[in-house]
């Protein structure tokens, strides 16, 4: 009887173990199938994309790239990039990036990220340096401007930032009618190209800055320089989005505490007196008489 109910028992577990192996190929017969039509879902998917989109080669940055650091072949590659989203200024080919005449030799002007499309405005022409002299453009120059921690908004400049220049001083020829120091706006939306000497937009972290260098026209340049030297300038960070033109700005000290300016007391008005001379003798005489007009 022990013999016969261990047989059953045995002939159980074989008959569960080969159960939960058939089961096991099944399930993962099924999630091989389910693999393969996703795959394949995919590719039609991705082939319907290409058919519907046409995709161009576009060359893009192989690495994390850096402020002034030298551009080669190595640190690019080509991928296909959507015909219709292509920035403005993309590189397409590679000879066109590496001329194979003349001097190819080309900086970076703006850090980039991997994968980042190479563009003209974050690269150097070929053989030109990557210093200040190819980020003027053309009629600019380029002028230092002395700051310290208040004047230079707390070490947040960056270089492409844009600012308002404010000047504070007496105007020469006198003290401005007795109104004081005066500030005023005198030049709006110029763009910073140096921090120091930090020519790169990748800084990190505040700095605080001793000089900041600005691209200006040259009118520009000398309305800073004169106002350098004659007073005080004060920097104001321009937002991101701000396309405001700011007007004319002036204000003294009169009108920063609200004092209203005296009128000047009424001139007294001299009483007309008519007279006339008569002469007695050797003496003349003035009488005075009533005015007739």
């Amino acid at each position: 009887m022990r013999a016969v109910f261990g047989l059953v028992l045995i002939i159980g577990v074989a008959l569960a173990g080969g159960a939960v192996y058939m089961a096991r190929e099944y399930i993962s017969e099924n999630q091989s199938k389910l693999e393969r039509e996703r795959k394949l879902r995919e590719e039609a998917l991705a082939n319907a994309q290409r058919e519907a989109v046409p995709l161009v080669d576009v060359v893009v940055s192989n690495r994390t790239l850096k402020y002034g650091e030298r551009l080669v072949q190595d640190d690019v590659r080509i991928v296909q990039w959507p015909e219709n989203a292509i920035p403005e200024g993309t590189f397409v080919e590679m000879a066109v990036l590496f001329p194979e005449t003349g001097d190819n030799e080309r900086f970076v002007l703006r850090a980039m990220e991997k994968d980042e499309a190479i563009m003209q405005v974050k690269v150097t022409r070929p053989g030109e340096s990557a210093g200040l002299t190819s980020q003027l453009q053309k009629g600019m120059r380029a002028f230092a401007i002395s700051v310290d921690v208040a004047s230079g908004v707390s070490g947040f400049l960056r270089p492409g930032d844009k600012v308002d220049v404010y000047w504070t001083g007496v105007p020469r020829g006198g003290n401005a009618g007795g109104k004081g120091d005066i500030t005023r706006l005198i030049q709006s939306n110029v763009e910073l190209i140096a921090v120091d000497q930090t020519a790169g937009s990748d800084i990190t972290g505040t700095t605080i800055a001793r000089t900041v260098t600005v691209a200006a026209t040259p009118e520009q340049i000398a309305a800073l320089a004169l106002a350098q030297n004659t007073g005080r300038l004060s920097l104001a960070l321009v937002g991101v989005q701000d396309e405001t033109v700011a007007s004319v700005i002036e204000i003294d000290q009169r009108a920063l505490l609200g004092i209203e300016e005296e009128a000047p007391a009424p001139a007294p008005v001299l009483e007309k007196v008519c007279t006339i001379k008569t002469r007695k003798g050797g003496e003349t005489v003035i009488t005075e008489i009533p005015c007739t007009n």
